[in-house]
């Protein structure tokens, strides 16, 4: 890839279509099947928290965002994140992460909870919670169950069932100039530099 290729975006319904197949070529069709996939069943994502990476106009990545109660918290849980094979290993999945939990933090989220990879998700700031504390609608394994926390004594709140919950509606989709920067965020090599006007919501 050349410079000035990589842009990131909040996910609209335009993306939709690519996404479920950025989707189906990372997991397959069992993705369905998994407890994380059962909480994302219950209710829609928020797409204000959720975004896509775009190489010279084509969609090749994206994350997103769905609202949960866990336990005593108010957080959501991330995920799906997916990659396209052509660009793998360039620090977009890391970056979507960040620029996803930037947000949660910006809208008041308590925590930011996934099953995931610790030796991938937890120098991204992801903790481990407590071993069986939270009761999903199916079987994970404990030990890849992370949260960044957000709010006060998460760890604490960490504790009972976790499912989908209805929260405020979704404002539309925040532009990058509402955001304090003039310009979509792009990325030249493997970091996101941006135009600042007032404090970065995003960082590398």
């Amino acid at each position: 890839m050349s410079k000035h290729d990589l842009v990131y975006l909040t996910e609209d319904a335009s993306h939709d279509a690519i996404i479920d197949v950025i989707n189906e070529e990372a997991f397959g069709p069992g993705r369905h099947t998994r407890a994380a996939a059962r909480i994302r069943e219950q209710g829609p994502h928020d797409r204000s928290l959720s975004f896509v990476c775009a190489d010279d106009g084509e969609t090749i990545a994206s994350v997103r965002m769905t609202p949960v109660l866990a336990g005593g918290v108010k957080g959501h849980m991330l995920g799906p994140l997916a990659v396209r094979p052509s660009h793998k290993n360039k620090g977009i999945g890391r970056e979507l992460v960040r620029i996803a939990i930037a947000a949660a933090r910006r809208k008041g989220s308590e925590a930011v909870i996934l099953i995931g990879d610790p030796p991938y998700y937890m120098p991204l700031g992801f903790e481990k919670v407590a071993y069986a504390a939270l009761d999903f609608p199916g079987p994970v394994d404990p030990n890849r169950v992370l949260v960044v926390p957000i709010g006060d004594d998460v760890h604490q709140r960490l504790k009972g069932k976790i499912g989908w919950r209805k929260c405020e509606a979704v404002m539309p989709a925040a532009t990058a100039e509402d955001e304090g920067f003039e310009e979509p965020l792009r990325v030249y090599g493997a970091l996101c530099f941006l135009t600042q006007r007032k404090t970065p919501s995003f960082r590398p």
